[in-house]
């Protein structure tokens, strides 16, 4: 039997047609920087994240799911929820749903720029 792990979700890659167009909607919605990375063959921008092993991911030039396929990838946000459906809108990204009560806290489903599936949490 495999050994239960706290968590499974390591990484994402967000794919973006316009990278400097995604890196602002992120850097918007976190309110916090993205690292430009160019270690690998392309150039990436990671989201912000703490620690050396924490789960996070980057946004890359690649071509996005078309609408109703794909993932999507939830982030944490500090602060409201309300006030981050304000930086989607303003970040030019698109709020799709109502605040969703869960056990563990509370989310709302939106695209950013790209097309991308987004949930964006707060606990």
């Amino acid at each position: 039997m495999t050994e239960a792990k706290q968590n499974r979700l390591v990484w994402t890659e967000i794919p973006a047609t316009d990278l400097k167009r995604a890196s602002r909607f992120y850097e918007t919605l976190l309110e916090a920087p993205l690292t430009e990375n160019n270690a690998g063959p392309q150039t990436i921008m990671m989201l912000p994240y703490e620690g050396e092993n924490a789960a996070s991911g980057h946004v890359y030039e690649g071509k996005p799911a078309t609408e109703g396929d794909g993932i999507t990838a939830h982030l944490a946000v500090d602060g409201y929820l309300d006030d981050a459906m304000e930086r989607v809108k303003s970040g030019g990204g698109e709020v799709v749903s109502e605040v969703i009560l869960i056990p563990a806290g509370s989310f709302f489903y939106a695209k950013d720029t790209e097309g991308n599936s987004l949930g964006i949490f707060k606990n």
